[in-house]
């Protein structure tokens, strides 16, 4: 069967980053998701070579003029058939064109407004220009990322943009439609990465108030590599291996496969004092054996171990492709779709298409007539590649 979202329609206004993830994620799991190009952006004909961006896959794309009234119209008819839109433009950018939520609404009043922002539709940094690391700094997480006595270290733009932006969109997108499926009436999805990102932090505000995390102490912490025995710690061959061996059963099962289970020192194990000590003996054990070694001695164990992978490492690791994790489309390695459904599977349907790829058919399919695709793309309000 079809993913679970087959039979929703979703307009994607084209952005990058957090805005084009969520689409995925929604198309992933079985939506007809048409991504919105500007119309500039159509360069000629669509080359015969599927495009390269990833994160652009399973969906077509319809380029519009949305500074041309006609293409304004194209857009609104199509919402009247849509079940959502998303957009990432800062607040006031959509209903400055003429597409904001009200006059969306007044069209189809089911609509869920999907609105992927930083800093939110309100708030002083509202309007201004951002970037992840800005949003997470903002939001109370940069600040934990480090070891200690270093700076911050920004974990590349998964938290913000992806984590707390594009994830948090599709999740409020999908909770919305699940309560207009009852009620019948759309609203507003105000996914701001600044928002995301707090909430991703909730078990370290329990753990900060708890007295089990010092947050002006950067990686001292039980999760932030300041314990021996969560860390990651560098091999013979100059590649690195992760423990996280925290419960007392599984901190039992590294001593006992290092060779340290006899040690009085490592035998006080929430001992903070010691950390920092353990942690320079842990290493040197540690620099004893290639990665290979410390594989074939912990993985697949209670020890919480795995080898520190680079992105073509996971792909051949036999765990993942066991599980089919990494697929290939159109030439192209890729994470497969997750979460995984027993019954109705998600997919990719296609590789990236390019702008205005798909303009007359995605006209066609949602209701134009032949006569108004034909006006469209004469006048310019919309383009076909």
């Amino acid at each position: 069967m079809p993913g679970p979202l087959s039979g929703f329609r979703i307009i994607e206004i084209a952005g990058i980053g957090p805005g084009p993830f969520a689409a995925m994620l929604l198309s992933d799991m079985g939506a007809e998701v048409i991504r919105v190009e500007r119309s500039q952006a159509v360069r000629g004909p669509a080359p015969d070579k599927p495009g390269a961006d990833i994160l652009q896959r399973g969906r077509r794309n319809i380029a519009i003029d949305l500074k041309n009234p006609e293409g304004v119209e194209t857009l609104l008819r199509l919402v009247e058939s849509a079940d959502a839109l998303i957009e990432g433009f800062r607040p006031g950018v959509m209903e400055r064109l003429g597409v904001g939520p009200e006059v969306c609404h007044a069209r189809n009043p089911k609509l869920v407004f999907g609105r992927m922002t930083g800093w939110g539709q309100t708030g002083m940094y509202a309007q201004a220009a951002g970037h992840d690391i800005n949003y997470i700094a903002l939001a109370g997480a940069l600040a934990h990322f480090g070891r200690a006595g270093e700076a911050p270290v920004p974990p590349m733009n998964m938290v913000g943009d992806f984590g707390g932006g594009g994830m948090f969109l599709a999740f409020g997108v999908v909770c919305a439609l699940l309560e207009a499926s009852k009620s019948g009436r759309g609203q507003v999805v105000d996914a701001a990465m600044v928002d995301g990102t707090a909430i991703l932090m909730t078990m370290f505000w329990a753990f900060s108030q708890m007295g089990a995390h010092d947050e002006n102490n950067r990686g001292t912490n039980l999760l932030d590599t300041g314990a021996h025995f969560y860390d990651v710690y560098e091999c013979k061959d100059g590649k690195y291996v992760s423990l996280g061996s925290i419960e007392p059963q599984f901190y039992a099962e590294l001593m006992r496969l290092t060779g340290l289970d006899g040690d009085a020192e490592f035998a006080k194990q929430m001992d903070r004092s010691m950390w920092p000590h353990l942690k320079e003996r842990l290493a040197e054990v540690f620099r004893t054996k290639t990665r290979d070694e410390w594989c074939s001695i912990m993985e697949a164990t209670d020890v919480c171990f795995a080898p520190v992978l680079t992105m073509s490492e996971a792909a051949k690791h036999r765990h993942n492709v066991e599980r089919n994790m990494i697929i290939e489309i159109a030439g192209m390695k890729q994470p497969a779709p997750a979460p995984r459904f027993s019954r109705t599977v998600a997919e990719v349907t296609s590789p990236p298409a390019h702008p205005g790829q798909h303009s007359r058919e995605i006209l066609e399919s949602w209701g134009f007539s032949s006569a108004d695709v034909d006006r469209l793309v004469s006048s310019g309000a919309v383009v076909d590649a």
